[in-house]
């Protein structure tokens, strides 16, 4: 009995040890940046800049069927599968604008690199190019997600932004900011971009 509680013991402080260097190494990751225009409650009003994207491209209909596929073709790109076999990091957040017909799995690519200066992908479903500044409404939620996780929080901005007469348009998207393995302090986020002005303000 004395070793079964060695082990678990052992097992639990490794465990902890792992989910806390997991955490330390996400909060390090660079993040794209943004302003925060307004917050509220339960959701903040932002100005995300221009920034350099690599994208794919899906014929899929849920977050289950675009989140593997997608993050394999991606990181395939950044870890080297390009022409000058150059290692990329890794940033946050992965960005997904799931449809009804085709959907989209985005990376956005360190600051450090500008779109003329990132090699060209040997993968060429991977397309980089770069955003257009928006101003969008952001919903945090933890957890892990699923396509219901996301639906309940994309119905929930949807009336949050009703409610406070803010204007929307475009697709609800859906921003994941941690690695599957990470089991705790799990971060996620709902977009979308909105009309706004301080006038907004209620």
């Amino acid at each position: 009995m004395k070793i079964i509680l060695i082990i678990f013991g052992i097992i639990t402080i490794a465990f902890i040890t792992f989910q806390s260097f997991t955490t330390m190494a996400t909060q390090k990751t660079e993040a794209r940046i943004f302003k925060v225009l307004h917050t509220e409650p339960e959701f903040e009003i932002r100005f995300y800049p221009s920034a350099t994207l690599a994208t794919v491209y899906l014929k899929a209909k849920s977050y289950r069927e675009v989140s593997s596929p997608g993050f394999r073709q991606l990181a395939g790109y950044i870890f080297g599968g390009n022409e000058s076999e150059t290692k990329i990091a890794m940033t946050t957040p992965v960005q997904m604008n799931i449809n009804d017909s085709v959907s989209e799995m985005s990376f956005v690519m360190p600051a450090e690199y500008s779109l003329d200066k990132l090699p060209k992908p040997k993968d060429a479903k991977v397309i980089l190019h770069q955003s257009v500044d928006e101003t969008v409404a952001a919903l945090q939620f933890g957890g892990f997600a699923s396509d219901e996780e996301i639906l309940r929080h994309s119905d929930k901005l949807k009336t949050l932004l009703d409610s406070k007469g803010i204007k929307y348009h475009g697709n609800f998207r859906f921003l994941a900011y941690n690695p599957p393995f990470q089991l705790v302090g799990r971060r996620n986020e709902i977009i979308v971009t909105v009309e706004w002005s301080q006038e907004n303000v209620k």
